[in-house]
């Protein structure tokens, strides 16, 4: 089947992390909150002074920790870039009987904007 006969597909994976710092933020308040599936928004901290690239999780005002420094930092390009839009973030497993750290894992997709 040559490409132009296939149908575009909604989503394509980007990646997936625990969330970091979820143990320091406000993970813990919106624990019971939070499902799989549950979706997040990605907000650009630039201003950060430990990490140029850091982008933070938020499930509505609760800020739940970070995308890991290793997986942030094309992510963040595109953020300041006014890209937000392109991006579809859940919850994809919760844990809750081990370290805060490993508790929440988050599937990053890159949404077909057609």
């Amino acid at each position: 089947m040559r490409s132009k006969d296939r149908k575009p597909v909604k989503k394509v994976h980007l990646t997936n992390f625990h969330i970091a710092g979820f143990g320091y933020w406000e993970g813990c308040e919106a624990f019971e909150q939070l499902k799989i599936g549950t979706q997040l928004d990605l907000v650009r901290e630039d201003d950060n002074p430990f990490d140029p690239y850091a982008v933070a999780i938020y499930f509505g005002d609760y800020k739940l920790g970070f995308i890991p420094r290793g997986n942030n930092h094309d992510i963040s390009k595109y953020l300041d870039m006014g890209l937000e839009n392109i991006y579809d973030v859940r919850i994809t497993r919760i844990t809750p009987d081990v370290h805060p750290e490993q508790q929440v894992e988050v599937i990053v997709n890159i949404k077909n904007q057609n």
